[in-house]
Order: structure tokens, then C-alpha cells, then sequence
């Protein structure tokens, strides 16, 4: 297995040589005043002896688009001409082992400052395996989708308030959760007003009939009083007509309905890598370009917030490199 892992990546460096060279003409007049930490990434090895069920298998065989391993080094490679020092793994495998995996890998990779783990509030055992978990300071917090399935569980809930307890966060998958999130959410606030919330891959509501959009954007407004919800600029790019547009214009009327919202001093970056490159091969230079463009709009002050303090509100992540410098 390991000779087969090494083949692999050596394919891969390959393949990193024409990116790398377009990821420098694309970073050329990156802002290096302050150090970017990518708040949402992937990583995964599905050559492992047991596998790994993210991302899913393609039909038919074959390797997934984002290929069969993501590691911080690959990551490393395409992101360090733009200027990343370091990245937030957001675990999507379902399987509780799997966070161990994450940390051990992260062990020796520095670029990695903190996990968004997996473990189900559902869970008995969820306090135990947060204590064990948490025992590694690059364990920051849970990401979970479905919360509505819990909120009349008293057991739930006093799982959601552990985890406030410990200081963690609770990243909502809000895909998963779908178009009820935000009000889910403000009852979920409710009941544990000191649980720090981010909220990913928000959908663009502009298009969504009168009444859905409406609902939406009052929860999604009461959220916003909120000050522990905080917001991703991920999954921002988008297919339309067939094809990927990496103009500006087609996705700042909503980002600016989410600036309203929320501020300068509560969204992030994410680029969700490598899951973005379903939609694009290559995508990082594109993600990277569309946020870095709307954050520049807003001035220098909300650039160095988007791409760098404003992590620090929610996760709290690990300063690993003198370049992740967190003041």
C-alpha cells in the first residue's frame, strides 16, 4: 500500500506543475501584509486499507472527481502561491475514527491548524468522545447538519451544551440541513445561547419563489443579531448554463444581501478544497479569486478580517508556524 501511495503522489506532483505555475500569475498582487487561513478543507485517503467513505465512489468504478487522496502537502503545493499559511479541516466522513485519522495526519503537516471533527450529538457516548478528542488542541469543534432532528431531545441538547462547555464550535452543514437552517438555528440559540455557530456554503436565495426567500432571509436576519454566527464564503462559485463564472458581478448582489447581514467581522473564507474541484478542475485560483475580489471591494481592513481575524472568532485555531501569526 505504500508503494502505491507514493506512485500516486508522484502523479499528483506531476500534475500540480502547470497549476502551480498558473497559481503564481494568479497570486501575483496577493496582499502579503497578513498571513490566510482557509477555514474549510478536505482530506481523505481512500487507498487506506479501510477505505474512506468521503468522497463517495463514482458509479461504475473509477476514481472520484477530486481523485483518491487529498493530503496537506497536495494542498500545500496549489495554495501557497496565494498567500495560505494554513487550513481548518472540516471532517466529512461520518465515521468516529476517522477524526483520529484527521489528527494523526495533521500531526506532521503545520499548515494544518485545527479539525471541525465528526461526532453525533444523537451519540451516548457523544461527552466521552469529546473529552478524548478535545484532549488534542487542534480539535475545535463539530460539524453537524439535521440539527432539527434533535432540538426536542433533552439528551441532544445537553450534548450541544458540552460542547459550548468545552469551547468548542458547531459548524452547521447547512446543505444537509437545507432551507429551514437559519430557523433551526435561532431555536437551536435558544436553547444554547453560548454555542458559537458557522454556518457553510450558504444557498443563493435570489432565485427561490417569494415566500421560501422571504422565511429564509427573516431567520437568516435574526441570526445575524446573533454575535457568536459566523458565515463562510464558500461554494460561492457556481455552474450557470454549463458554465463556471468566475465573474464578480453574477455573485455580489447575494454576497452583499450576507454582508448586510452579518458584517465584515463575522464571514470567513473557505474554499472547500478539493470538493470545489467537482465543479472545476484546478479550482483553487478561481474560489480564491472570486472572494479575494469581493473582500477587496470592501476595503483593506475587511480583506485582512475575510482571510485571516475573523477565523480566529469561532475556532480558536493553533498557531503551528510563525507565519500563522494570530495578532
Amino acid at each position: 500500500m505504500r508503494v502505491e501511495l507514493n506512485r500516486r503522489e508522484f502523479a499528483t506532483s506531476l500534475a500540480l506543475v502547470p497549476l502551480a505555475a498558473k497559481a503564481a500569475f494568479a497570486a501575483q498582487d496577493v496582499d502579503p501584509a497578513f498571513p490566510i487561513i482557509d477555514t474549510h478543507i478536505h482530506l481523505f485517503d481512500k487507498t487506506r486499507p479501510e477505505g474512506a467513505p468521503y468522497p463517495r465512489d463514482v458509479p461504475g468504478g473509477g476514481e472520484p472527481v477530486q481523485g483518491m487522496i487529498a493530503l496537506p502537502n497536495r494542498y500545500r503545493q496549489i495554495t501557497e502561491p496565494f498567500g495560505v499559511v494554513g487550513a481548518i479541516v472540516v471532517e466529512a466522513s461520518p465515521r468516529l475514527d476517522d477524526n483520529q485519522w484527521v489528527l494523526d495526519v495533521a500531526a506532521n503537516a503545520p499548515n494544518i491548524v485545527g479539525l471541525v471533527g465528526r461526532i453525533d450529538p444523537a451519540d451516548r457516548a457523544f461527552g466521552r468522545h469529546l473529552d478524548r478528542l478535545r484532549q488534542n488542541p487542534l480539535f475545535l469543534g463539530i460539524r453537524q447538519g439535521q440539527l432539527h432532528l434533535g432540538l426536542d431531545d433533552a439528551d441532544y441538547i445537553g450534548h450541544l451544551k458540552l460542547l459550548a462547555d468545552a469551547d468548542c464550535s458547531l459548524d452547521v452543514d447547512t446543505p444537509r440541513q437545507g432551507m429551514t437552517a437559519p430557523e433551526v438555528l435561532v431555536r437551536l440559540l435558544d436553547e444554547v445561547p453560548s454555542l458559537r455557530l458557522v454556518m457553510d456554503h450558504l444557498p443563493d436565495v435570489r432565485f427561490l419563489d417569494r415566500a421560501t426567500k422571504d422565511t429564509y432571509l427573516t431567520y437568516l436576519r435574526e441570526l445575524g443579531q446573533r454575535p457568536q454566527v459566523f458565515i463562510k464564503l464558500s461554494e460561492v462559485v457556481r455552474s450557470w448554463g454549463g458554465q463556471v463564472s468566475t465573474r464578480l458581478y453574477v455573485y455580489k448582489d447575494w454576497l452583499d444581501e450576507l454582508w448586510d447581514i452579518f458584517g465584515e467581522d463575522r464571514v470567513m473564507f473557505g474554499s472547500d478544497w478539493p470538493q470545489s474541484e467537482t465543479l472545476e478542475f484546478n479550482s483553487y485560483p478561481n474560489v480564491f479569486r472570486v472572494a479575494q475580489a469581493y473582500a477587496r471591494s470592501k476595503g483593506p481592513s475587511a480583506m485582512e478580517k475575510v482571510f485571516w481575524k475573523n477565523s480566529l472568532g469561532p475556532y480558536r485555531w493553533v498557531q503551528r508556524l510563525p507565519s500563522q501569526r494570530q495578532v
